[in-house]
């Protein structure tokens, strides 16, 4: 085997065993410490891709129990979560559209609008992916845009004036700029990801007497800081990715014509778009919104109990329909999906999801985030735009590897302490570290969009490091200065 696959792999243990027995980081609770080792370990494997994720991805199932931080019946149902179900569903979806080439439809019609420049289809998907953010989750925003820029990559194989390295270039741009934007997205408003509302619900209950924040309260700060990180995100993806490559424009209208020769919609196209779009409706109607004047109501409270349904239970209620429904009498004797065609889902990367939710559940179970949290407690007294800058530091590595959920809903109560040592508003700690937490651009398990684009086998996982570290720093800048400024 080369060296330079070797040392990696065993790397990772070394830097594990060093971290174990070198360090004692929450004294009195040892699996602190060896969890960190563990998430060092996953995090060397996952960035030099020496081994293959699925195999990372059994380190939770036997370190945790060897090292007594959780029993193997615990961890192993974090790799059962419900976002791995909305993985699957979406990923079927994807499949038929795929199938009954519905993808090139719309890729042709994207690039009817768009031309074929990159940089050009590069900020049209993040832009299409920023707004659909902003209103469903992030998951949903990206596994519906994903068929579309599969297809945009794969007609990108046919350009003659793109060589292999240009055309590699492209693909990782593409599935970088539609993970990112779906979560940035979801950062300008209050319904846009968990941790917004997480943050509203815990404003509510530390002060009842406040002046309410309502959903326009919230955009005005997170909207703009949004736009500013999906802006450089664009950029940073265009000079670290796309660098050099050929700016050629193909004609709009050859793109025009392409969707033309494809000629009616097929009696199957037009099933599974429906299909699609009952799913994307569900998805954007589930939940309730009530944020003082603006207040909808969703579906799912006609339902016996509306906390048991979410997004993972519309993406297998339609994936399924797709097993179910008959092709037309052309493809007599068929359906819209087969078993067969479910095979082709990345059962390693399901198993890289389960090993970051059992990786995050070792981290809060162990209190390795009560130390990270607690390490604030340095900050006493130094500037305040500093203290806005560490804070979301921490947030932001925890959210690296914990889930956002988890990192705010901790971080939460030790800002009130912090907030009444600086004698400030709460809002100017409180908001800034619930934006930080959805800065989680490194790793392939960082977010669940992360993990989806990178399950299509076309991005390396140190260029996604590469781009999400310059991300992530640039992205606390930004809201750590804007709220100094503005809160």
């Amino acid at each position: 085997m080369e060296l330079r696959k070797t040392l990696p792999i065993l790397l990772g243990p070394l830097l594990c065993l060093i971290v174990c027995f070198a360090f004692d980081l929450l004294p009195g609770n040892r699996a602190a410490t060896y969890t960190a080792g563990i998430a060092l370990w996953m995090a060397t494997w996952w960035i030099t891709e020496c081994v293959s994720v699925a195999v990372t991805a059994f380190v939770p199932l036997i370190m945790f129990p060897i090292l007594g931080i959780a029993d193997i019946k615990t961890i192993a149902q974090q790799y059962g979560d419900s976002i791995i179900f909305l993985f699957i569903g979406g990923f079927l979806l994807a499949f038929a559209i795929e199938k009954w080439g519905l993808h090139q439809r719309i890729a042709y019609k994207i690039l009817s609008i768009v031309g074929a420049k990159p940089d050009a289809i590069l900020f049209g998907i993040m832009l299409s992916a920023f707004l659909l953010s902003n209103w469903i989750s992030n998951t949903a925003t990206c596994i519906m845009l994903f068929s579309s820029v599969t297809a945009l990559i794969a007609h990108a194989d046919s350009w003659d004036h793109f060589n292999d390295k240009k055309k590699q270039q492209l693909a990782t741009a593409l599935l970088l700029g539609l993970a990112y934007a779906s979560t940035i997205g979801g950062m300008a408003t209050p319904v846009g990801t968990p941790t917004n509302m997480i943050f509203y619900k815990a404003y509510e209950k530390y002060f009842p007497t406040a002046t309410p924040l309502d959903f326009f309260s919230w955009a005005k700060v997170g909207f703009p800081i949004a736009i500013l990180v999906l802006f450089v995100a664009f950029f940073l993806i265009k000079i670290l990715v796309l660098k050099k490559t050929d700016q050629h424009v193909v004609e709009k209208k050859h793109f025009a014509f392409k969707y033309k020769a494809l000629g009616v919609w097929k009696p199957e196209e037009k099933i599974v778009g429906l299909v699609f779009l009952m799913a994307a409706l569900l998805w954007f109607t589930r939940a309730d919104i009530d944020f003082g004047s603006f207040k909808t109501k969703g579906w799912s409270n006609l339902l016996f109990n509306k906390k048991y349904v979410d997004d993972a239970v519309v993406a297998i209620l339609c994936a399924s329909l797709l097993f179910l429904i008959p092709a037309s009498k052309q493809n007599k004797g068929q359906f819209l999906l087969n078993w067969e065609d479910a095979k082709r889902l990345r059962y390693d990367i399901i198993l890289m999801f389960g090993s970051g939710f059992a990786l995050a559940f070792g981290i809060e179970q162990s209190g390795l985030t009560d130390w990270m949290a607690h390490s604030l407690s340095f900050l006493k007294g130094v500037n305040v735009f500093v203290l806005l800058c560490v804070v979301c530091l921490v947030i932001t590595i925890i959210s690296e590897f914990a889930s956002n959920v988890a990192s705010i809903t901790l971080m939460l109560p030790v800002l009130m302490a912090l907030q009444k040592q600086y004698q400030v508003s709460p809002l100017l700690l409180m908001i800034p570290a619930t934006l930080a937490a959805s800065l989680g651009f490194m790793l392939p398990v960082a977010t669940a969009a992360n993990t989806i684009v990178f399950g299509s086998g076309k991005i390396l996982a140190r260029d996604m490091m590469k781009v999400g570290l310059w991300l992530d720093i640039i992205g606390i800048l930004i809201i750590a200065l804007f709220s100094y400024l503005f809160l």
